[in-house]
């Protein structure tokens, strides 16, 4: 089972550039979390390919009508009636042709996470994954050569990653910390098969997640394992209930946890939204004017906190950091005075 997960460098760039937010974002840090990650309820945030051909873009474009239509935002894929042909991005633009940049031709399947798309702090050093205009935001790796069975439920958990949601089983509300086998059973061999995957050995005694993800097809350390996997107990982060029906909660094998049934287990189908997911979906995109009123109070107190908390962060273009978070502060106060869409 291969497990999504963004490049190390792409990790390593979003934990440098929290830490300066928690440096900087004083009293306004809830705003920073919940508000800068994500896109600008009421807007439309365009997405682009850069591989593929018309009739994936098509299927693809269908398949996130159900997030769409559950709040106020839209995704525009540059559809052209005429054509047939769908909106595309080359690795050498260096103007965003969209916020979201899907590819199909890496290992994986990966999403950076909201407004992290056109962050170019995210993937500054100038590999293939990262913020800025010529960088992938979201893989499906293998989707233009032959689809999964229930791909579209993968669509739909990638594009809640681009418009802001995390995984289900790192909510600090749920089970799953406790309900994890994460080491190995007692007095385990290391037993592989033929594909390099750890596996039971001749006694019957299972590998732990921690030794699982170390073998093929994923090769991870633990320190990855626990970025992935471990709940995400921070007090910047905003948690709802946790969901088991969700469908940003992994289908894991039945040896990642202690019990059967497990409570971190999913109930849902994993292929269309939960219930739990369309509400989270209107409180980060909201149609009313009440539920927007609150912008303009949390964005006073970040736009007078940004900046302050030492030297910024330069992205791969040399603005700096504090710069590009106070336009986009500015952007949603905008918006929120005009009103709901």
């Amino acid at each position: 089972m291969q497990l999504e997960s963004l490049p190390d460098d792409v990790v390593a760039s979003i934990e440098v550039r929290d830490r300066w937010r928690r440096a900087s974002a004083g009293g306004g840090l809830e705003f920073l979390v919940t508000d800068i990650a994500r896109w600008t309820p009421g807007s439309t945030v365009r997405v682009a390919f850069l591989d593929g051909d018309e009739q994936l873009h098509a299927d693809i474009a269908g398949a996130t009508a159900q997030i769409t239509d559950a709040c106020n935002l839209n995704l525009d894929f540059g559809h052209d009636p005429a054509s047939g042909t769908f909106r595309r991005w080359t690795p050498s633009d260096t103007a965003y042709a969209a916020e979201i940049r899907v590819s199909f031709d890496l290992e994986g399947y990966f999403s950076l996470v909201g407004t992290d798309s056109t962050d170019r702090t995210v993937g500054a050093g100038g590999g293939p994954v990262g913020g800025n205009p010529g960088q992938r935001s979201l893989n499906l790796g293998g989707y233009a050569v032959n689809r999964p069975a229930r791909w579209e439920g993968t669509v739909r958990h990638e594009f809640l990653h681009a418009i802001g949601f995390h995984h289900s089983h790192q909510n600090m509300r749920g089970t799953c910390e406790e309900e994890f086998r994460w080491d190995d059973d007692a007095g385990y061999m290391p037993t592989r098969d033929g594909d390099g995957v750890f596996v039971a050995d001749a006694a019957g005694r299972r590998p732990g997640i921690y030794t699982y993800l170390a073998g093929e097809p994923n090769r991870w350390p633990r320190a990855k394992v626990d970025h992935n996997l471990r709940t995400e107990d921070d007090p910047d982060v905003v948690a709802g209930p946790f969901d088991p029906q969700s469908v940003m909660l992994y289908r894991f094998p039945s040896f990642f946890y202690k019990s059967a049934p497990s409570s971190c287990a999913p109930t849902g189908d994993g292929q269309n939204l939960s219930a739990g997911d369309q509400r989270g979906l209107r409180l980060l995109y909201p149609h009313t004017a009440d539920e927007l009123a609150d912008l303009q109070t949390r964005a006073d107190a970040v736009l007078h906190s940004i900046g302050t908390g030492g030297e910024g962060l330069r992205g791969s273009d040399g603005g700096e950091l504090a710069e590009a978070y106070r336009s986009r502060v500015e952007t949603l106060v905008a918006a929120q005075a005009a009103g709901p869409r």
